[in-house]
């Protein structure tokens, strides 16, 4: 079995590996903490500069998650000796600018040779350390608040079968290439108890982990939750990640008990609220005194807005 990576005890090292959060946050002086993340990932659309975006917003959105801002990143990215080098530069050019529609820049990076092109970012960003968010705040009574459709895995999946039509490319596309940079600033004045982003573990798997370090039970209406469209169809036919099985099978294992299912949730949709997300939205937790403040700092920034749940009392994620 795997085992977590053993730190050393630090008290600037306000969020680590302790808390399974979206960065490390480690103190500076006065008011100013760091927040730093890394990600990287194979390319899940065809066009370079479009996979760049994709990547960048991705490897951002840690940051965000926490409540901060971007500053700089570095680029990692992995490359095959025969393809040629003009296509890592409109993956480049993609990151950057990225970046540059989130007022930060590359700092730098490092490329390796590889037989499968990679790419992504190690972020670099900060916050007030009185105001970071993290997966382990909320409490009984805090409603469920989500800003991204989901189903980019199925679509991604789709289109490397030639089964996703261009309009569901496209509005996958769209979804993954926005920055939650927005939806982060809009909720920063806000009693925000809980926030992380849905990425690999699906809306389901990161639920649960908010779940297990807040100490209570996430409820989700199945029905509520935001679908791009024609994943279910998609998902029926059987364009799914392997990495949504994997997700379904551990967060619903006897050993983990995190996430249960009552037996009225339709299959397919149940599939695909495990299906692993790149550049997912925010799931905010948030009393519910403040849930239409959120929904109107949300709508006035631009950004979608559905509300998907409650907390209460317990332990894990019930799927209604």
């Amino acid at each position: 079995m795997l085992r977590p990576l053993s730190h050393r005890e630090d008290a600037r090292l306000l969020v680590g590996l302790q808390t399974s959060d979206d960065a490390a946050v480690f103190q500076m002086a006065g008011s100013i903490a760091v927040i730093q993340t890394v990600d990287f990932f194979a390319p899940i659309v065809d066009d370079p500069y479009t996979f760049g975006q994709i990547a960048a917003a991705n490897s951002m959105s840690d940051v965000y998650a926490m409540g901060g801002d971007v500053l700089f990143a570095l680029n990692i990215a992995a490359f095959p000796d025969d393809l040629d080098p003009a296509i890592l530069t409109r993956i480049f050019e993609g990151g950057a600018d990225k970046l540059a529609e989130a007022n930060a820049v590359i700092a730098g990076g490092h490329t390796v040779s590889d037989p499968e092109p990679k790419y992504g970012l190690v972020v670099t960003g900060q916050a007030n350390p009185d105001r970071i968010w993290t997966k382990a705040g909320t409490k009984a009574g805090d409603r469920l608040v989500l800003t991204k459709p989901v189903g980019s895995g199925v679509i991604s999946t789709a289109l490397k079968r030639g089964e996703a039509s261009p309009a569901q490319v496209e509005a996958a596309v769209r979804v993954m290439a926005t920055l939650n940079k927005a939806a982060s600033e809009a909720a920063r004045d806000l009693p925000v108890s809980a926030c992380t982003d849905i990425t690999g573990f699906g809306l389901l798997g990161h639920a649960a982990e908010m779940a297990a370090k807040s100490g209570a039970r996430l409820e989700i209406d199945a029905a509520s939750v935001p679908l791009l469209d024609g994943v279910l169809a998609l998902a029926s036919a059987g364009n799914v990640a392997g990495g949504l099985g994997r997700n379904r099978a551990y967060f619903t294992s006897d050993s983990a008990a995190r996430v249960t299912l009552e037996s009225g949730v339709d299959g397919t949709l149940a599939d695909v609220l495990f299906d692993p997300q790149t550049s997912g939205g925010l799931l905010f937790a948030i009393p519910e005194e403040a849930v239409e403040q959120l929904r109107a700092a949300l709508i006035a920034a631009g950004v979608s807005v559905w509300s998907i749940g409650e907390v209460v009392t317990g332990s894990g994620v019930r799927v209604r």
